[in-house]
């Protein structure tokens, strides 16, 4: 299958043309994070499934076939889960094993195990139509699929819903040819799927492409917030995929509106409500009001679930005690095994497409946050920096900001 240097870059396909690829009818690979299982999935629309793609999964892979399935469909279809107490170490919620309960030999070759999988799919299907046990695994996928968990499992049922099928997909891990004692890897999934024709997306990509392309936040409620500031309507919104709650403060006409001052800010409760000096959030957040206060129309954007710069309130707490010890802000995070930054702005980026806000005015030091709003198809016109005069508190945290988070902190010495 060629060979493959430890310098030569992996490159991995576009998304959408392996949703087409499901749609045809073929099979495509999916690789997960190097830290969780770092292995790939051979991966078919169960619907669709031949003998054909069943014997190309077994021969390529492990044999343990599975069909990641909605928990609705698995209750259906009386498919409780194969043990009461589930100690898998990824948490794959397996379910009782099945074969199709007519049209079937022994369940295992692959013509039997194709009916039983396509079966699965058949929204016509009832409790009656499998036997149990069986040579087929169907697997109870997460509600929200990899937006909330980034499995298999999940991503197998996404592609089949992307590509406009029934929400489940047939899905086993690709064996090693180099070493069949153990799973392929990226270099070796990369050069396996060039052999054979096949797609291959990480689930990361997966994640991106579902943030980019279904609704995440939900508009709830709309009321006028007097400020200090002066008067905002305050928009509520709820993502519908974890049930995190966000906040907009409007002020003006916003609606396609062209050059709109926009603040997109992460939740600090220390800097915030508790007026902390270790950071300039809280300066930063009264600066954005008061300019679109005075500029008489403009959008705050609260974003909830996003304190630390998305590692949580107790782990920042964790990171001002190293911090203390001499660590910077970065390397506060790496210690405890943390990301330095695991922010996204898709519920952002929806909510200004929810206000139909044409482009914007970005009020942020950050210029990666400007990308990745852009990234989410938001027209950003331009960046207005938000500096504030440092104190003892927090000079080294804008000096690590400006340099090594690439943050534009041109008055800072």
């Amino acid at each position: 299958m060629g060979t493959h240097t430890a310098d030569e870059p992996i490159v991995l396909d576009d998304v959408s043309a392996a949703i087409a690829d499901i749609k045809a009818g073929k099979a495509v690979v999916v690789v997960d994070d190097e830290d969780r299982e770092n292995e790939g999935d051979l991966i078919f629309a169960a619907e669709l499934a031949t003998p054909e793609l069943v014997s190309f999964m077994v021969r390529y892979s492990s044999g343990y076939i599975c069909v990641g399935m909605p928990n609705n469909d698995c209750d259906r279809l009386g498919l409780p889960p194969m043990v009461a107490r589930n100690e898998d170490v990824r948490g794959t919620a397996y379910t009782v094993t099945v074969d199709a309960a007519e049209g079937v030999d022994t369940g295992i070759s692959a013509i039997d195990r194709a009916r039983t999988i396509s079966l699965l799919a058949d929204p016509q299907s009832t409790i009656g139509t499998f036997n149990r046990p069986g040579h087929v695994v169907p697997l109870r996928a997460r509600e929200g699929g990899v937006l909330v968990r980034q499995g298999h499992t999940e991503a197998s049922v996404d592609l089949a819903v992307a590509a406009g099928l029934r929400p489940a997909g047939a899905l086993c891990e690709i064996v090693s040819e180099e070493d069949p004692t153990t799973m392929a890897r990226l270099p070796e999934l990369r050069r396996f799927a060039d052999a054979h024709d096949l797609k291959l997306i990480s689930i990361e990509q997966l994640v991106e492409w579902k943030r980019k392309n279904t609704t995440v936040v939900e508009r709830q409620v709309e009321t006028r917030l007097p400020t200090a500031h002066g008067e905002f309507r305050a928009i509520g919104y709820t993502n519908i995929v974890d049930g995190t709650e966000h906040v907009a403060l409007v002020r003006g006409d916003v609606a396609n509106a062209e050059d709109v001052p926009v603040r997109v800010h992460s939740e600090c409760l220390t800097g915030d409500v508790f007026g902390s000096l270790r950071c300039d959030c809280g300066e930063q957040l009264h600066r954005a009001m008061e300019h679109i206060s005075q500029h008489g129309k403009g959008v705050l954007i609260y974003l909830r679930g996003q304190e630390g710069r998305g590692i949580g309130l107790v782990p920042k707490l964790r990171a001002y005690v190293l911090q203390d010890e001499g660590l910077d802000t970065v390397d506060a995070n790496t210690e405890q095994g943390l990301p330095v930054d695991v922010r996204e702005y898709s519920s952002a980026a929806q909510i200004l497409g929810d206000l139909r806000v044409k482009s914007v005015a970005l009020m942020s030091n950050n210029p990666d946050k400007a990308n990745k709003l852009a990234d989410y198809g938001v027209t950003v016109a331009r960046r207005i920096p938000v500096e504030l005069p440092a104190n003892s508190e927090n000079i080294v945290y804008l000096r690590t900001k400006r340099d090594r988070m690439g943050h534009q902190l041109d008055s800072l010495t």
